[in-house]
Parts: C-alpha cells; sequence; structure tokens
C-alpha cells in the first residue's frame, strides 16, 4: 500500500467532491467547418468556459506516451495519463520499437508460434485491425511480422482483416487491401504463400469489449476460425460487393466475409497445428477473443471444437488476469496512480459510465488494473450500454450516468467521482454530424445537472476530454479545403483528432486561493496533480504539474 498523500496547506478542501467529468472526444477544432462540438447547442459548456478558469491541455502524440506528435491519441492511452498524472510509453511505441529492433523476434512467443507451425507443417494465422490507424493496431507491424515468417521457415501465413474506416477514413479499405496484396504476392513462391482469408468490419465482429456485445466476438470465431460464411474470391471483390448491396455503409460495418478459390471451402480455416497472433496492441478490444482462444471454460457462445492451436496477443492486454497466456511485447508497468493514492490517503471514489467507457474509467484510470485497489473505498457502478447503432441512439447512457454521479454527490459518501461520457467519441466515429449535435446537446443538459449538484454541495467541478473527435468531424486537405467525394458530398472523418481538449474548473465555493488564469501548454496528464490539489493534498513529486497556480 502506498503512503498516504501530504496535506496541502495552501488549500482548504471543499465540503462537497471533486467530480472529475471526462467528455470523451471532445475538443477544440483547428476549423469551423466540420466542428460539430462547436456548432451544437451548448449552452452550459459554453458558460462554463466564458466565465471559469479555463486551459487548453494536449491530448495526443508524445504528451499521451505514443510514438510522435503525427499519432492521435485515443482512449485507453487518455485515461491511462489522466489517472497516473504522468506519461508513459504506450503500447504503439513499445510495439513499434520491438518490431524495428527486431526484438519482438527473439522472444518466446514468436518463436514458440514459428517452432508450432514448422513442426506441424500447418499455418501461421495473424488476425487484427487492418489499418495504420495506430491506435489499436498497425499494418506496417503486421508486414514486417510476415516478412519475418517468410524468414524463419513458415511455409503459409493467412491473414483475417478486420476493416477499420474509425481511426482512418470512412471508406479507405482499398488504400490497405489492394497494396497489401501487392506486398504478399512479393512475398509468395514455390515455398512461401501468404493470402487474406477473412475479414468483416471492425464493429460487427471479433472487437467487442467490456462484453457489450458477445455475439460480435461468435461472429468472428465462425469467420476466421471455422472459415463459415459469405464466400468471395478476395478481399477487393468481397468489399466492393458488400458496398454495392448497402449503400453508404462505412468499413467499420462491412458484414464478415470468407475467401474461398472453390466458393465451397475456406482458404484459410484455422485447424489443429496452426499458430494465430492477434496483432493488435490495444487491450480493450483484444481481450474477449483472446478469451476465446485461451479459455478452457468458456460460457459465452459455442465454439464448437476448439481447435489445438498456439495463441499470441501482440501485447499482454491484462496483466491481473493474465490475458492472453502467450503475448510478444511486454505492456508499460503504469503505478501509484491516482485512484491508488486516494485509497491510501482515505478518500472514498466513486467512478462510472456506460459498458462502453466503463473499463476506461476503471481498468485503464487505474493503469491496465482489473479489480479495485479498495473494495471500502471504491465504488464502481456500470451503466449497461444499448447495443444499437450510436446515430440512433446518440444521447447514449448519458442521462442513466449523470444519474449515479448526483447520487454520488447527495449521499456526501465520496470525496471523488469520475465519469466518463462516450458521446462526443462513440457517435463521431459514426461520422453522422446531425447525431453528433444531437449527442453533445445531451453531454450539455448533463453537465448543467451536475454543475448544479455541484453547487449545492459546495464541491468543484473539474470538465476535461480525453481526445478529440466531434470537433473534426470532415477531412480537409493540406490547404484546410473541405474534402469532397466525385458528387461533391462532404468526406466524413470518423477518426480521432490530433486538437488539444479543455479543462475547465467549476469551484463552486472559490476563496481566491489559486489564480484564475491556469497554467498552458500542459497534458492531460496534469489532471490528476490537479484533482488531488482540489482535493487538499499535495500530488507526488514525480506527477506531471498541475493546472492550478497557487503563486498569484
Amino acid at each position: 500500500m502506498l503512503d498516504a498523500l501530504k496535506k496541502n496547506e495552501s488549500f482548504v478542501p471543499r465540503r462537497g467532491p471533486v467530480v472529475l467529468m471526462i467528455l470523451d472526444g471532445v475538443g477544440y477544432g483547428k476549423y469551423k467547418e466540420g466542428d460539430a462540438y462547436l456548432s451544437s447547442p451548448t449552452p452550459t459548456l459554453d458558460y462554463l468556459s466564458e466565465y471559469c478558469p479555463i486551459t487548453r491541455l494536449k491530448a495526443h502524440g508524445t504528451a499521451v506516451g505514443m510514438p510522435s506528435d503525427e499519432d492521435m491519441g485515443n482512449s485507453e492511452v487518455g485515461h491511462n495519463a489522466i489517472g497516473s498524472g504522468r506519461v508513459f510509453a504506450q503500447g504503439a511505441k513499445l510495439v513499434n520499437d520491438a518490431v524495428e529492433s527486431g526484438v519482438v523476434f527473439e522472444g518466446e512467443a514468436w518463436k514458440t508460434a514459428v517452432a508450432k507451425v514448422k513442426d506441424s507443417n500447418g499455418a501461421m494465422h495473424f488476425l487484427g485491425l487492418f489499418s495504420d490507424g495506430n491506435v489499436h493496431s498497425n499494418i506496417n507491424h503486421l508486414k514486417k511480422m510476415i516478412a519475418e515468417a517468410k524468414r524463419d521457415g513458415v511455409k503459409k501465413v493467412f491473414v483475417h482483416a478486420l476493416l477499420d474506416g474509425r481511426d482512418v477514413p470512412a471508406t479507405s479499405a482499398f488504400d490497405y487491401i489492394d497494396p497489401f496484396e501487392e506486398f504478399l504476392s512479393s512475398l509468395n513462391d514455390d515455398d512461401f504463400t501468404a493470402r487474406i482469408a477473412s475479414g468483416g468490419g471492425r464493429m460487427v465482429l471479433t472487437m467487442d469489449r467490456y462484453g457489450a456485445d458477445w455475439s460480435m466476438v461468435k461472429r468472428g470465431w465462425a469467420t476466421h476460425v471455422r472459415g463459415d460464411g459469405r464466400y468471395f474470391t478476395n478481399a477487393h471483390s468481397a468489399v466492393q460487393a458488400l458496398r454495392d448491396e448497402n449503400a453508404g455503409i462505412l468499413d467499420q460495418d462491412l458484414p464478415p466475409f470468407v475467401i474461398s478459390d472453390d466458393n465451397a471451402t475456406p482458404v484459410g480455416p484455422v485447424v489443429d497445428g496452426d499458430a494465430l497472433i492477434f496483432f493488435n496492441f490495444r487491450g480493450d478490444r483484444s481481450q474477449e477473443i483472446s478469451a476465446a482462444f485461451d479459455d478452457d471454460d468458456f460460457p459465452h457462445f459455442d465454439r464448437g471444437q476448439r481447435p489445438n492451436v498456439f495463441y499470441a496477443g501482440m501485447m499482454e492486454y491484462d496483466s491481473d488476469a493474465k490475458i492472453p497466456k502467450n503475448f510478444l511485447v511486454s505492456p508499460p508497468q503504469i503505478n501509484r496512480t491516482m485512484g491508488e493514492f486516494l485509497c491510501a490517503s482515505d478518500v472514498k471514489q466513486l467512478a462510472t459510465s456506460e459498458t462502453q467507457k466503463f473499463g476506461h474509467v476503471t481498468y485503464f484510470f487505474n493503469g491496465n488494473k482489473s479489480g479495485k485497489f479498495s473494495e471500502t473505498m471504491e465504488t464502481y457502478v456500470e451503466v449497461p450500454s444499448d447495443i444499437v447503432p450510436f446515430e440512433q441512439r446518440p444521447w447514449m447512457k448519458a442521462a442513466e450516468i449523470t444519474d449515479v454521479v448526483i447520487e454520488g454527490i447527495n449521499s456526501g459518501d465520496y470525496g471523488f467521482i469520475r465519469c466518463n461520457l462516450a458521446n462526443g467519441d462513440m457517435v463521431g466515429h459514426t461520422g453522422d454530424y446531425q447525431a453528433v449535435t444531437v449527442a453533445m446537446g445531451a453531454v450539455d443538459i448533463c453537465v448543467s445537472r451536475v454543475k448544479k449538484a455541484v453547487t449545492e454541495a459546495g464541491g468543484v467541478l473539474v470538465i476535461t476530454a480525453d481526445h478529440g473527435n466531434s470537433d473534426d468531424m470532415y477531412e480537409h486537405d493540406k490547404n484546410g479545403d473541405v474534402k469532397t467525394d466525385e458528387e461533391g458530398n462532404v468526406c466524413s472523418k470518423t477518426s480521432h483528432s490530433l486538437n488539444p481538449v479543455p479543462c475547465i474548473i467549476f469551484d463552486a465555493d472559490y476563496q481566491d486561493e489559486y489564480s484564475k488564469k491556469l497554467r498552458e501548454g500542459l497534458g492531460i496528464s496534469s489532471i490528476a496533480a490537479t484533482c488531488l490539489e482540489l482535493l487538499g493534498f499535495e500530488a507526488p513529486a514525480d506527477y506531471d504539474q498541475s493546472v492550478l497556480n497557487f503563486d498569484k
């Protein structure tokens, strides 16, 4: 157990709790055109932005542990940074360094996978998100692993491609499929064959998270492992046909497909003696498919005859639960998080969100740790998400989450309350501009409700975000002009933005202890120290600097 935090003599804690509202996917846009947050009805956020202490925080690139400032942030690394108060090298950077240096190929998991298929004359399978979005995966890592597999004497490789259209342009599948097929052709010869064997949209199969919809994983298992599904001769023709049949469909929503040469048998089902590497490095959407391969006791769906294969993840997705059993790259070791310090300092905490982001305010916020630091000091409340397309219900569960927050405030039981309202991100990913404005209007109503409760309790409300998204809904060219397609329609953007995010402090009983002008130029890792100071503590010396300035 950590030592209790030292009291901050410069600040008298307020009567009520510190409430941290993480407005997922809400940033300050670079362009007015396409900034759905800017054009949304948000009178409460507008008021707070004008009259409260406010600053802008970095939420992408090196500020959250990504390889470069060209890399967008995401909810995983964002909540890691907010909860830990420091910046750790994250999955994208760790994996990139391991692949580029070749260290990953010297590890036990890689060598075991190669040995397995060489001994059995089997195939090595690679399953994962098929893009260079660098949020969940990177196709360049996949290419290097396939090339290394050939050098190591593997004879057959099959790729199971989860199409993105979410962290990259919405209908960019051919930008990845066609060059990748050329890459495979350059490797194929009399002694080596590599092919795409199956695929489908990431929001339809395989990449569920937090147990929200196990049917996605069931579809993935049937498609990738058993080779059950609709047959096509190649991935390009599959995507073209599915687009033709589903007008306006985004890559992330494409139905499953299986590649077959004879329209009767799949080219690459997963069978006994094979090895499979799940090449996503981000953990939340990797754990369920990992459990399907690893767990002997598996209640979520009937797998049929589970093939005897060696399975490894790109990273260890949950170090506490040991998911998966085998992995190529060790994850960042994050410790001494704000939540753990508050438990040691006798501050009771409430964390809540809906299923889609529940693990973010718990698992990721706590440094990739499952469970609680203390059963007596922490309460976690998950609000079940609806299983519907987000653009069809853009308010999501924001109101229900807010109910939990307000009940926690009014109870007087908690010193620190944190929540995530996922609307700006999850609806933003759909590319539906109108739906995002509805989503953000709903969020603003919730902020207003929490503000009122915080005022009555005499607490402090801290508003921030883990990254941007709703603020950048149109594709722009290098000149800043909005991109359009051949028919003149605006090209929607579904990925996260590189924009800064807000940090707003609403201190109901402000007593002039700190300057209303907050520090500038910081990242979202500064939120931890900020909240600790508002709770009346000194932040740990190695935490990133708070936005509060007590030297007025």
